[in-house]
Formats: structure tokens, sequence, C-alpha cells
């Protein structure tokens, strides 16, 4: 007989320890809200492959050639400095999906929004994209990050579908706004 308490359909979202501020955050979002130590991550992965470049040449020479060294050096910084970004992309959008601490992030991303609603723009910017096709953007790229090191992909698409109830900021900005205007704008 089976188990009629088992459950077989996920939920819709994702159960996280931190507040969820965007499931499929926009390339730039995701690097403007990057930490300086997110940087240093990125910027030691970055050092990982010339560096290894450099101790392997000096203690064990290759002896292919005279060129040869700083061709395959230029490409192992190339590579580095990819990885390095992609270290950066991952780690800040491990926040915005509420997967790690984000306390910092979920400021910003409130200030931002609610600046966004008292300036009368759309939340996530402008499409030329169709619904449908934004809703396609948006499923090939959302948790993108989660598999970076297998399939580099990032969101490059405007869209409304972010996995988040934005009702929250208008509600903030009515706030801001009635303030304001008590105080009379001070």
């Amino acid at each position: 007989m089976a188990d009629e308490t088992r459950v077989f359909i996920p939920p819709k979202r994702v159960n996280t320890d931190y507040p969820v501020i965007d499931t499929d955050p926009h390339w730039r979002r995701a690097y403007g809200y990057a930490r300086p130590e997110d940087w240093t991550y990125g910027a030691g992965m970055a050092a990982i492959g010339p560096a290894f470049m450099l101790v392997t040449e000096r203690y064990a020479p290759s002896f292919s050639g005279r060129g040869a060294f700083g061709t395959v050096f230029r490409l192992s910084c190339a590579v580095g400095l990819l990885a390095g970004a992609g270290l950066v992309y991952q780690r800040s959008c491990l926040r915005l999906y509420g997967w790690t601490e984000n306390e910092r992030e979920v400021k910003m991303d409130m200030r931002e929004m609610v600046d966004k609603v008292k300036r009368g723009e759309p939340l996530y910017g402008k499409s030329e994209l169709t619904p449908y096709m934004q809703g396609v953007a948006t499923r090939n790229s959302r948790f993108s990050a989660l598999m970076a090191n297998v399939v580099p992909w990032a969101n490059f698409v405007n869209h409304g579908q972010h996995g988040v109830d934005t009702a929250k900021y208008y509600q903030q900005a009515e706030r801001e706004l009635e303030a304001e205007k008590v105080t009379g704008g001070r």
C-alpha cells in the first residue's frame, strides 16, 4: 500500500534560511551586488592557473621552444580570469537566492527597488522581448549559477519573473512617501 503522506510535487518556492532576493538575477545585478570578499576570492581563483604555470616552469622547464611558454601562460591567464569572474558571479547569486547570508543585499535590494518605484521605472528594467520569450529566457537561466562550473550561463534578459513578491517594494515606497509628506519633504 502506498504511503499517503508522501509528497511527490516539490513546493514552488525553495525553502531557504535567508530571504530570497532574486531567483534569476540579471548578470549586471549579480556583479553589482558582489561583496569585496567575492572579488578577493575571484582574484585568487584567477591567479591559481598562472601561478601554477610559473612554478612548474621554474622547477620543471618545458623546453618546448622559445615562444611556447608565453602563449600557454597567456591562455592560463585568460582561463583564470574567466574562472575568477564565474566564481564572483556564483557567490553573489547564492546570496541573491537566499542560500547564504545576505543581510547587506536585502537592504541594497530594498533601497534600489523602492527608488525605482518612486521614479516610476519598471523594477527589473525594460525588455523588447515578447512575454513568451521573456518566460523562455527565465526558464533557461533561473538558478543557473548552481551549475556554472559545468555550463557557464547567466541571465542577460530583463523580465519580471524573479521569484519574489514585488508588493513589498511598493508598500515601502508608499510608507516613505507618506512619511515625506508628513515631515514636509525634509
